[in-house]
């Protein structure tokens, strides 16, 4: 019996409605599978090259987890000490700093210098607290919280997720596609295509961007002198993940930090403004259009939404479905906008096509 088009959507709908229940009601337990799917989706087109040149697909999957696993440990021992220690001296020193921009301010602005003093008062009673209280709360988040457990579940689960996923991709591909239904197989099919274009154009060239961003940032802020240079520059790249959010968090933190370091030298405090306007030059004229290409459909103000609202709904997993999230539904809109463009509800019934799947 053949079902009209209108059940069809309410059952899609249906479907729809109980898979975003059971994401909300499972929340972060399938946090390590969302990790490590993404891993598998973003390496599946290295594999597939290894296979182009006569590996097979246990072999070209066995070489990428080995490279990763060298990559990961070299990250963990040279890069992660280095920003812990930052951290670790970034807030201890963050009080000092501020009040040293706050002097420099109230001399050029001497009516806000009772603000001025309130905010130093307030963050010098801030400091004490942290010192009082830190180590204690810090002691019972280590001891008595899961959040440790859950780290290195996940450290552990992806990994080997990923690497049975990628194993795997294209077979489970294959399987997905046989489940389509026939009738709209090749308009789905075209979606997906879609869909796979914007995150490999986006999400792809945007962590290339972001790594190329941070490894600069970072670079060029030690070399000046700039404490803390490292921690600021990779925050900076890792943020620009996040429209505007990354150039404009870490040109704040490092020409904060350059005021209240360089006062006495200033041309260093424009040789730091200078290193950002470069980066966001590059990023704009260089990087982002030959990485991530100008037509991935997806708007900076979507984006921010999905991540907005999927972060608040399910937390850290949420995030990372966030793009992909906000991808498909970039291209779904766009896909229902033209059929009611070429319905009968938006043309009057004077044009159109009964069924717009077809």
């Amino acid at each position: 019996m053949a079902l009209s088009p209108v059940r069809q959507v309410w059952i899609w709908v249906g479907v729809l409605s109980l898979t975003i229940l059971v994401l909300w009601l499972l929340g972060s337990t399938l946090l390590p599978f969302f990790v490590g799917a993404a891993l598998a989706y973003f390496l599946d087109p290295v594999a597939d090259r290894l296979e182009r040149l006569g590996l097979g697909r246990l072999a070209a999957t066995s070489i990428i987890a080995v490279l990763a696993v060298i990559f990961f440990v070299l990250t963990m021992l040279l890069v992660i000490p280095a920003l812990v220690g930052q951290i670790r001296d970034l807030i201890e020193a963050a009080p000092g700093l501020l009040n040293k921009v706050m002097d420099l301010l109230g001399r050029f602005f001497p009516s806000e210098a009772r603000a001025s003093v309130a905010i130093s008062r307030t963050l010098s009673g801030l400091q004490e607290r942290m010192a009082e209280f830190g180590p204690t709360v810090l002691n019972s988040v280590l001891v008595s919280s899961l959040a440790v457990v859950d780290f290195l579940i996940l450290m552990v689960l992806s990994p080997v997720i990923a690497f049975y996923l990628l194993l795997d991709w294209d077979r489970m591909i294959a399987v997905i596609d046989g489940w389509l239904p026939r009738d709209h197989v090749e308009t789905i099919r075209d979606l997906f295509r879609q869909i796979d274009r914007v995150l490999a154009g986006f999400v792809r060239g945007q962590v290339l961007v972001c790594l190329i961003l941070g490894g600069f940032y970072a670079a060029a802020l030690t070399v000046i002198g700039l404490p803390y240079g490292f921690l600021v520059g990779i925050l900076a790249g890792f943020l620009s993940f996040i429209p505007y959010v990354g150039s404009i968090t870490g040109g704040v933190l490092s020409i904060g930090i350059a005021l209240a370091s360089f006062w006495s030298t200033p041309v260093w405090i424009f040789v730091t403004a200078a290193i950002f306007g470069f980066g966001q030059f590059v990023e704009g004229n260089i990087l982002a259009p030959r990485l991530i290409g100008k037509s991935v459909g997806l708007h900076p103000v979507l984006l921010i939404l999905a991540l907005a609202v999927f972060g608040s709904l399910f937390g850290f997993a949420g995030m990372l479905v966030a793009v992909p999230v906000a991808a498909a539904m970039g291209v779904l809109g766009r896909f229902f906008i033209d059929l009611y463009l070429q319905s009968p509800l938006y043309a009057g019934g004077t044009t159109g096509r009964e069924d717009g799947f077809r």
